[in-house]
C-alpha cells in the first residue's frame, strides 16, 4: 500500500501540527490520551488562545474539522512513523458488564479510549471491558455477575467518580486515578448504580459522589441524574431519566456534586467550543438555577465543551486535586516556630 504523501500547504501545516500535539499531549510524564484529546491538542497548536490571560473569556470554535484530523493521523501512520504514543486504541463496542471490583483492577487497562460517539450525547454509549481481566469495566452498572472479590461491597466507600464519557473514564483508569486517589472511577452509561455499591457510600460519613461531565445540557444534567440514582428516586419532576432501582430505598447523608465542566469554566480554560444543535425547552428546564444567565445562553445558542478539550495535564490534576480533598498543612521549621511562639516559647509559667 502506497503511504499518501501530503499535499498542499494545508496537509504539511496539519501534520506538522499534528507531531507538536504529539509531544505536548503525552508531556510532562508520559500520560496517555484519547484521540479526540489530541484533536483538541492540535487544536490548541493551531490556535494558541490558551495562551491569552483567563480573565478575558474565549469559547473559540475548532480551527480544523476533525475529519481532517483523522486524516493527518492517518497519513502519520502510513508514512511508517509507528504508533502515536500514548495514544489509547478505540473503545471496543459491545454491552456493559463489569464490576465495582473492576475500577480498581490495576493501571493496565488496554490502550484503549476513542472519542465518544458524539458530542453530548448525554450518558456515552454502551459499556466495555476494561483490562486483562474480566470484568473489569468502567461502567456503574449494577453487578451483573459475582465479582472475583465479592466482600468489597461489605466496606465503607468515601468517594466515587461517574464520568459522563466513557472515554475520559478510560483515561482516567488508564493514567491510574483511581489508585492515586482510592477511589473507584465510573461511567454513567450504566445508571441506575448498584443497590450495593450505594449502600458501601451510605457507611461513611460525608461520602461523596462526584460527576465529570461536558459542559453541555445533557452534561449538566447528569448530576441530577446520579443524585435522584443516589436518592433512590425513581423519577424526579424536571430530571428526564432519573432512575433508582425499584424497591431499594436512597441512602441519605451521600452528597452529589458536580465536578463540572460549566460554560464559565471553559470560557476561563478557553477551551474549544464547537456548535451542536440548539437544545429543547425540555433541557433548557432541568438546567440548575446556579447558571448564570449568559452561560443558558450560551447553551441555548448550541455551543458545548468536552470534557476531553481539557489538556490532559491540567484534567488529571484537577481531577485528583478534588478527589483528595483539601490537602493537611506539613510540618515545616517555619509551623514549628509558630507553634512555639503560640505556646510561650523560653517563658515561665505564671502559676
Amino acid at each position: 500500500m502506497t503511504p499518501r504523501v501530503a499535499t498542499g500547504i494545508g496537509d504539511r501545516l496539519l501534520d506538522r501540527a499534528l507531531t507538536t500535539a504529539v509531544a505536548r499531549a503525552g508531556a510532562p510524564a508520559r500520560i496517555r490520551f484519547t484521540e479526540r484529546q489530541l484533536y483538541y491538542e492540535m487544536c490548541r497548536v493551531l490556535r494558541p488562545l490558551h495562551t491569552v490571560p483567563r480573565r478575558i473569556p474565549l469559547t473559540p470554535a475548532p480551527p480544523v474539522r476533525y475529519e481532517r484530523f483523522e486524516e493527518a493521523l492517518r497519513r502519520r501512520r502510513e508514512a511508517g512513523k509507528g504508533e502515536v504514543p500514548g495514544l489509547l486504541e478505540p473503545l471496543p463496542s459491545g454491552p456493559s458488564a463489569g464490576s465495582f471490583a473492576g475500577s480498581f483492577a490495576g493501571s493496565d487497562v488496554g490502550r484503549s479510549g476513542s472519542p465518544s460517539a458524539g458530542p453530548f450525547a448525554g450518558a456515552s454509549s454502551a459499556g466495555s471491558h476494561v483490562g486483562p481481566s474480566a470484568g473489569a469495566s468502567v461502567g456503574p452498572t449494577a453487578v451483573r455477575r459475582t465479582p472475583e472479590e465479592p466482600d468489597l461491597y461489605a466496606y465503607g466507600l468515601p468517594r466515587l467518580l461517574v464520568c459522563q464519557s466513557r472515554a475520559v473514564a478510560r483515561m482516567l483508569l488508564a493514567n491510574d486515578i483511581h489508585l492515586e486517589a482510592a477511589c473507584p472511577v465510573l461511567a454513567a452509561d450504566g445508571l441506575p448504580l448498584d443497590p450495593r455499591l450505594v449502600a458501601g457510600l451510605g457507611r461513611v460519613e460525608g461520602a461523596t459522589v462526584h460527576v465529570l461531565h461536558d459542559a453541555s445540557t445533557a452534561g449538566i444534567a447528569l448530576t441530577a441524574r446520579v443524585r435522584a440514582d443516589v436518592a433512590g428516586v425513581a423519577d424526579v419532576a424536571g430530571v428526564p431519566g432519573g432512575s433508582g432501582v425499584p424497591g431499594v430505598p436512597g441512602v441519605p447523608g451521600v452528597r452529589v456534586a458536580s465536578m463540572g465542566l460549566v460554560p464559565r469554566h471553559a470560557a476561563a480554560l478557553h477551551l474549544v467550543s464547537p456548535h451542536g444543535p440548539a437544545p429543547g425547552p425540555e433541557d433548557g428546564r432541568a438546567l440548575p438555577s446556579a447558571l448564570e444567565p449568559r452561560e443558558r445562553d450560551w447553551l441555548a445558542d448550541g455551543r458545548f465543551a468536552e470534557v476531553e478539550a481539557v489538556p490532559p495535564a491540567r484534567l488529571l490534576r484537577t481531577v485528583l486535586r478534588v478527589l483528595r480533598g483539601p490537602r493537611t498543612p506539613g510540618q515545616s521549621l517555619w509551623t514549628g516556630l509558630r507553634e512555639l511562639r503560640t505556646a510561650g516559647f523560653m517563658t515561665w509559667p505564671t502559676d
